[in-house]
């Protein structure tokens, strides 16, 4: 067969079922062999918007994800979507075309240098030179995406690779069952019950490498033997139950004000799956200060690299959370942090008639059911959404953590939707970032996707102005959104049904209208621009110096 059927062939071999992608010159052959396979193909209207749906795949399903685009333009398009995939440790494959070997080198038509551009945002790259090479390489290429720490990796395919003939041999599955046992860090183990055992103010620490090594299940085991305050990230949302009395919220720049206060007066922080990112932290020199750490990670780079450990394991934390429990001495601190959560609850009595966003996504949530799916875009409404709704599994919270990437939530929810064909999803965007990706209405439109789509329109960039009311002298310069299109009317363009509402007495209504309509919906929020999100750490400042409205 052909190189391009030999791609095809192996997909299918790999149970993968959905693609999403956009075809070209240079990958032709591999979507002329796509023709008549068995696995699904969505064509997305952007290359970002078909690697942010694949994203949105496994980031929902816990499989790879799989996107395809053509050379030059089209492989260019994808680095957005790879550096998020990097820096949120997402497994995917991007598949791309690239110019005949012959002509390589020579500024040809749709040429770029994709191996070369995509190293810094990629676990791995290859280029496949010689069609012989190629089932090598697309099965490493998969195993990579999925062991250790999860990330991207990309397969640059030149033309004449795809056309050349080669032998297939189907290589024959491995029994997961016949995994090693691995191996556990007797001392480190006892030096952890040790210091748990002592701490008088222990907190869990919990990273979204917890739910990526399948280890919620023994997160919350572990919660239960060593009972312990919890924050989470906004990656690992979901990891504790809403219900754990115990569970303080997301910490960090816009995380609340008890989860950011027992964190800074902890005497044992035991990192779970994080990595001291800056917006977790604020001041590192001041994070946790007088805090003994462990830290366990399946990434060995992330140890002592911000934070020095008294304890650090690489490992499985389907092992390691197990090996670690014993019970906790903190029953003062728990009650300090229960009498925490109490005096800094959110208050939603925001006064006149006007859409308070973080009661509206409160009420979104209680509406929502259980297993559903948001997808959110990154800004005011992410932190909002964060702050104010709750979630049942870490892959029911899809939002762009490490690189902040306007445009990621509604390719994602089309991701999700197809992962998740039974689920309802949400896609949670500001006017801002809806307009990064808005072409994917076409793919929910083509392919009948019943995404709802839940604008916050605040007529500005909220965030970004957010900070400039506060740190640079008001000075408002290019945040005005006032010009937004009528969204409802953009996607009746698409055959999408939509309302738009402006006032309290209109959010119930509109959500029952929206759950209860069969197919897509956008729901249009009108909310004040003055609206800030609160607490905030400020740039340079400890966490617990938040700012807060009513210090302000």
């Amino acid at each position: 067969m052909k190189g391009a059927e030999l791609v095809i062939k192996l997909l299918e071999q790999k149970g993968v079922e959905h693609i999403f992608g956009y075809p070209g010159g240079a990958i032709m052959p591999i979507y002329d062999a796509l023709y008549q396979s068995k696995v699904k193909h969505y064509l997305c209207r952007h290359e970002q918007g078909g690697a942010f749906s694949a994203i949105g795949y496994a980031r929902s399903s816990g499989k790879v994800g799989v996107c395809m685009a053509t050379s030059g333009p089209g492989a260019t398009n994808l680095i957005t979507s790879l550096a998020d995939a990097l820096l949120d440790s997402v497994p995917l494959v991007a598949i791309t075309g690239q110019v005949s070997q012959a002509v390589m080198g020579t500024d040809a038509f749709q040429e770029v240098d994709v191996l070369g551009l995509s190293l810094a945002v990629t676990k791995h790259s290859f280029m496949v030179t010689d069609v012989t090479e190629l089932e090598h390489t697309l099965n490493e290429a998969f195993e990579l995406a999925m062991s250790g720490r999860p990330g991207p990796v990309l397969v640059d395919i030149p033309k004449d690779v795809q056309l050349a003939e080669v032998q297939f041999k189907p290589r024959l599955v491995e029994d997961a069952a016949s995994a090693q046992q691995q191996f556990l860090p007797a001392a480190a183990l006892d030096q952890a019950r040790l210091l748990i055992q002592n701490a008088k103010r222990p907190i869990a620490y919990i990273g979204g490498g917890v739910h990526m090594a399948d280890a919620v299940t023994q997160l919350q085991d572990f919660l239960a033997t060593s009972p312990m305050p919890s924050v989470t990230t906004l990656k690992a949302m979901g990891t504790v139950p809403p219900s754990n009395a115990y569970y303080l919220g997301m910490l960090g720049m816009h995380g609340t004000q008890a989860a950011n206060h027992a964190v800074q007066q902890c005497d044992l922080l035991i990192c779970l799956g994080a990595r001291f990112d800056d917006r977790v932290t604020g001041k590192l020199a001041a994070f946790a200060p007088d805090a003994k750490v462990i830290h366990i990670d399946i990434d060995p780079a992330e140890l002592h690299k911000l934070r020095r450990a008294e304890c650090a394991m690489i490992g499985d934390l389907r092992q390691l959370l197990p090996a670690m429990s014993v019970p906790t001495h903190c029953e003062d601190w728990l009650k300090h942090c229960l009498n925490m959560k109490q005096q800094h609850g959110w208050r939603y009595d925001h006064p006149g008639e006007r859409i308070f966003a973080p009661l509206m996504l409160k009420q979104l949530s209680e509406r929502m059911p259980d297993n559903a799916v948001v997808c959110c875009d990154v800004g005011q409404h992410q932190m909002w959404v964060a702050q104010h709704m709750s979630f049942s599994h870490p892959r029911n919270h899809l939002s762009s953590g490490g690189l902040g990437t306007m445009g990621f939530g509604l390719p994602a929810a089309i991701g999700a939707q197809l992962a998740r064909p039974k689920d309802t999803v949400v896609t949670v965007s500001g006017d801002g970032s809806f307009m990064m990706n808005v072409q994917e209405l076409g793919t929910i439109k083509r392919f009948r996707l019943p995404v709802k789509i839940v604008i916050v329109d605040n007529q500005r960039l909220g965030m970004v102005k957010q900070w400039q009311e506060l740190f640079f002298n008001e000075r408002y310069s290019e945040t005005d959104l006032s010009d937004n299109p009528d969204f409802v009317s953009l996607a009746a363009a698409f055959a999408i049904p939509g309302h738009s509402i402006s006032r309290k007495d209109e959010v119930l209504p509109a959500l029952e209208a929206m759950f209860t309509w069969p197919g897509p919906y956008l729901l249009h929020v009108r909310i004040d621009e003055t609206d800030n999100v609160w607490p905030l750490v400020p740039p340079g400042a400890a966490n617990q110096d938040m700012l807060t409205e009513k210090a302000l």
